[in-house]
């Protein structure tokens, strides 16, 4: 029996065995305004949050052998999107990301990062789904036997199999700090971030090279200060670096440029 564990929604720890959800926490925030744009859901509880997970499964195949690993661009200017441009620009060569039923994988080819990442967030933990690496290509995962979430290594791997410029998603601050020792030349994406604390948030403005936002209020009263750019209103995303930068600004020349919200809403409450 296979088990993976995801934190989504509101970072709402799901459990899901065998394409089935198994237990199912409480989210940390009652809103998002991303799934109430695209989805409609007004409030994040436990009946829209598991209406929502058993959609993908059943839409993409999340968590199961059937799963969907190509697709197109699904938002404006998130991480998965900023990578995928940068791969199909040949402004990085490799990209370190997360998919459930591998665990750290190397993408190469612009829709699969978005597949990989575009429509699921933060995988705490995984187990191998042999469909789900043979798309992949057994070459191209960390731990094929184990389905290991492992972001350094996944990075020394890339570095190992002579990729020059690579793209790394973070979840925690302490495999930002460790791959920024290991090469100055890994772009480091810190995502799934609602909720760290004020020093976690500085220590990413530190090490990181884009930021998103989530709902932490933290990172928006750093990044509103500090930042060298940022793009969005709602869920703000926060270039730290001068590559940062470069990266989210090729994004929005990709998309044509960003519409402005004229009265744009206040932003939810953040933790």
């Amino acid at each position: 029996m296979d088990e993976h564990i995801i934190e989504a929604l509101g970072r709402a720890k799901i459990i899901i065995k065998d394409g089935r959800i198994v237990s199912l926490g409480e989210p940390m925030i009652k809103y998002c305004p991303l799934f109430h744009k695209y989805r409609g859901i007004k409030e994040l509880n436990k009946e829209t949050i598991r209406e929502n997970i058993e959609f993908r499964i059943r839409d993409f195949g999340m968590c199961t052998p059937e799963r969907e690993l190509k697709m197109k661009d699904f938002l404006s200017f998130g991480v998965s999107e900023i990578i995928s441009t940068l791969l199909e620009e040949n402004i990085i060569d490799c990209a370190v990301m997360v998919c459930e039923g591998a665990g750290t994988v190397l993408i190469t080819e612009p829709e699969f990062a978005q597949g990989v990442g575009g429509r699921i967030s933060g995988v705490v933990k995984t187990s191998p789904i042999k469909k789900i690496i043979e798309k992949l290509g057994e070459e191209n995962v960390l731990e094929p036997e184990t389905g290991k979430i492992d972001q350094p290594m996944g990075v020394k791997k890339a570095l190992d199999q002579g990729y020059n410029s690579i793209a790394v998603t973070v979840a925690n601050i302490e495999d930002a700090v460790k791959i920024r020792k290991m090469d100055k030349k890994v772009y480091i994406f810190a995502v799934h971030l609602t909720g760290i604390t004020r020093k976690e948030a500085e220590i990413l403005f530190q090490n990181a090279d884009i930021i998103t936002s989530c709902a932490s209020k933290h990172i928006r009263h750093i990044g509103d200060k500090k930042a060298l750019f940022k793009a969005g209103y709602s869920i703000p995303i926060y270039a730290a670096t001068k590559d940062g930068e470069r990266f989210i600004k090729k994004r929005i020349e990709k998309i044509g440029g960003l519409k402005e919200k004229k009265n744009p809403p206040i932003p939810y409450p953040l933790i």
